[in-house]
């Protein structure tokens, strides 16, 4: 067995430090009185989740390129990397989390398993392995709030190509993955969430990765699908990316850019996530950090804005 405890490069999709988000600011509306509490549930929920489910596939994917990951910066704090399990044609290896995540705001408890074909390498095109999220736990300090996963996702290396082979080799690496989760939050209530998400890397690790997200799953007649599932208040939501997600390394793993939209058609429900806004409701510049997302909404007849903070 054996213990890594190295800086961590970011916490990748997304690396938010927070389980709930502290209010929101109104600007424009059209109904005095309108009840959107479900929209800005899902709205923080699902960044919430996605967050969690893809800092585990960062892991895997470091994990995975094992020797050939020239940097151990990448490697998981707080955990340790079990000797592989050989099963027939397959290798798992089994990261167990014990303590804080890199930047210190957040405990980790839980295991990630990670399966691949023995002589598969995670570098080649269309490398393909299984990861497993089991009771995958994670506790914000600063409130003590929770949330755990359990889960199994395909996860494909599209592009091939190891990280730090990004801005020589490669101008990007492209990882997929598919499977569903399902999520506890910190009232105990569990639904289960489907998710298709692509991931883009640019950048070079040195100067700055960039991520870029897209949904490419469909159901129900919704298509551009990065999640989709049943919300906290027990009603069917898909999550489409209408316009990429960009993310950056340098803005602490948060959203600048894209368009997200959360419908909920049973009841008459749909939201718009615009990022990459300041604390003033002003879109940022081109290449400056956002601090807040737009949420414009439609219930009905009624409609109006508001923006919630990126913790």
């Amino acid at each position: 067995m054996k213990t890594k405890n190295f800086f961590k490069l970011g916490i990748l999709v997304v690396a938010l430090t927070g389980f709930t988000f502290t209010g929101c600011k109104k600007d424009k509306t059209t109904d005095p009185n309108p009840n959107t509490q479900s929209l800005q549930q899902l709205s923080k929920d699902e960044v919430t989740v996605t967050q969690i489910s893809d800092d585990a596939l960062n892991d895997a994917n470091n994990v995975l390129s094992g020797g050939q990951n020239k940097s151990t910066e990448l490697w998981p704090c707080n955990a340790t990397i079990d000797s592989a399990t050989v099963a027939g044609d397959s290798i798992t290896y089994h990261i167990t989390y014990n303590g804080d995540n890199c930047p210190g705001n957040r405990t980790r408890t839980g295991q990630v398993s990670i399966t691949k074909k023995i002589g598969q390498h995670w570098g080649a095109p269309g490398a393909t392995t299984t990861v497993k999220l089991i009771n995958l736990t994670i506790t914000k300090k600063s409130n003590g709030k929770s949330l755990t996963l359990n889960g199994t996702k395909v996860f494909t290396n599209v592009s091939g190509g190891y990280m730090w082979q990004l801005g020589t080799s490669y101008t990007n690496i492209v990882h997929k993955a598919v499977g569903s989760v399902t999520a506890t939050f910190d009232d105990n209530s569990t639904r289960v969430w489907n998710i298709n998400r692509q991931r883009t890397f640019t950048g070079t690790l040195a100067g700055g990765l960039i991520l870029t997200i897209d949904g490419q799953g469909s159901a129900d007649g919704y298509d551009n699908l990065v999640v989709w599932g049943i919300n906290r208040n027990g009603e069917a939501f898909y999550t489409q990316i209408t316009q990429s997600v960009v993310i950056k390394a340098a803005c602490d793993w948060n959203p600048v850019s894209g368009i997200k939209i959360h419908q909920i058609p049973s009841d008459s429900k749909k939201a718009t996530l615009t990022y990459g806004y300041d604390s003033n409701n002003q879109p940022v510049p081109i290449g400056d950090c956002a601090e807040y997302f737009k949420v414009d909404w439609q219930k009905g007849t009624h409609s109006g804005t508001f923006f919630l903070p990126l913790p």
